[in-house]
Order: structure tokens, then sequence, then C-alpha cells
């Protein structure tokens, strides 16, 4: 089946796979072929791909992901590999994200806090993945 994914700034993957599990907005998904079709909310997270028996990795922002036939299209604002990943940079603006959650008293800015914090875990968990193995 064909995975896409695109962010605002590019394509950020786009090629044939085996399967996929996305971090949908009520829990992992998987999608293998001949999926039922289906339109989803996504949260951030971690995507999981595998191709030819190697599993790949990617740290996914919010969006949408639809199934149809043997086609998988993610939508989302962020999609990166671990080598596109700052550790550093992305441990300062986690401890930033964090402080300004603290700080936040509006129940907007407090939602938009957590998300990047979401976004930011996913992130490091990409990136630290390697050294646990």
């Amino acid at each position: 089946m064909r995975l896409d994914i695109v962010t605002p700034q590019k394509k950020a993957f786009s090629d044939e796979i085996d399967n996929v599990v996305v971090p949908g907005s009520e829990g992992e998904l998987g999608i293998l072929p001949a999926h039922a079709p289906l339109v989803t909310t996504l949260k951030p997270g971690e995507l999981r791909y595998e191709k030819e028996g190697e599993e790949h990795h990617l740290a996914i922002g919010t969006g949408i992901v639809e199934i149809s036939d043997d086609r998988v299209s993610v939508l989302t604002d962020m999609a990166l590999g671990e080598h596109e990943i700052d550790e550093e940079a992305v441990e300062k603006a986690l401890a930033s994200a964090q402080q300004a959650m603290e700080e936040k008293v509006h129940p907007d800015d407090i939602a938009a806090a957590a998300v990047l914090i979401q976004k930011q875990l996913a992130q490091l968990h990409i990136k630290r993945r390697r050294r646990r193995l």
C-alpha cells in the first residue's frame, strides 16, 4: 500500500509500505492493506511503518489520516525522522512549554501548551529510541 505524509512545508514521505501504525486521537491505529476506508484525527506521537521487514519511526504532530483503497494519506503539522531532530533544541522547547503551561490560566493557552509538550515528547522519544535498544 502507498503511504504519503505531507506537512505544510514539504512532502515528508511517499512510498510503498507493508503496514503503518498512527497515533489516532482515540489511540494507536494499525493499518494493513485493504483496510476499510476511514478518516480520523491524529494526535502528536510516533508513526511507525514497516517496509520490506524493516520498521521506521517518525515523530508527527496533529493532523488527519485518510485511508482509501490501498492508500494512506497523513496530513500533519510536523513529521520528523530521528536525523532531523535536534535533541538540545527540543529539550529547551519542552522546558519552555512546561513553564508556559504552569503560568497560563486561560484554557486555550493551556491546551496549546499541552499539544506543544506532546510534540516535543514525541520527538524526544524518536531521538532517544536507539539508546534504549
